[in-house]
């Protein structure tokens, strides 16, 4: 059977090795090509002052603008908060621990931004914050959680896939399902009917 196909003339590219973004474009009908930019995201990070929004908005635009590509390039990235303090990918499962023993009981946000990039400029630009609150789990928990979901979690800000086993780490989720993915998929989806990439 021949996946749908809900493009239209303009090629898109996705400049992202995210596994979890290219799988919510393919599901929307999508027809793309992914670039990994190969952008330095620790020296932005580090020479930025302000809200996540405009830190998530800066990584995704410059993510995008790395790519060589025609047609409309989408790039994104995705910010954690959680008590004023902005947390990246762990590096390994000990961080991973230490992250997620720091979110238990704690409300925390997800600051999501998505850019879309043609003949190097920014043309249109999206950025949500979504509110997230994980339960008071067990040290026991934890473990067992860390065990079960394997390094695979450390491509995550937050330590969890939602779709997954990181489930089982909340107890109350306020926003959009797609952003907490990583990609805001129907402000995108209206970004790219504005500019061409889909049929409005």
């Amino acid at each position: 059977m021949k996946k749908p196909d809900m493009q239209t003339s303009k090629k898109l590219t996705l400049a992202s090795k995210s596994k979890i973004r290219a799988t919510v474009l393919s599901g929307a009908g999508l027809d793309f090509d992914v670039q990994v930019s190969g952008v330095d995201e620790d020296a932005l990070k580090a020479n930025h002052k302000g809200a996540a929004e405009a830190l998530a908005l800066a990584l995704a635009e410059a993510k995008a603008k790395a790519v060589q590509a025609q047609g409309l390039i989408i790039g994104a990235d995705q910010i954690l908060e959680c008590d004023g303090a902005l947390y990246d990918k762990p590096r390994d499962m000990q961080e991973a621990r230490r992250n997620l023993a720091v979110f238990r009981g704690q409300t925390h946000y997800l600051v999501g931004a998505v850019a879309l990039i043609e003949n190097g400029q920014t043309i249109w630009s999206h950025c949500g914050r979504v509110r997230l609150t994980m339960r008071d789990f067990s040290d026991a928990f934890l473990d067992a959680y860390l065990a079960a979901a394997g390094e695979q979690i450390l491509s995550s800000v937050g330590c969890y896939q939602l779709e997954g086993l990181g489930a089982h780490l909340f107890s109350a989720m306020d926003g959009d399902y797609f952003s907490i993915l990583g990609l805001p998929l129907l402000p995108l989806l209206e970004g790219l009917r504005a500019h061409g990439g889909l049929i409005a």
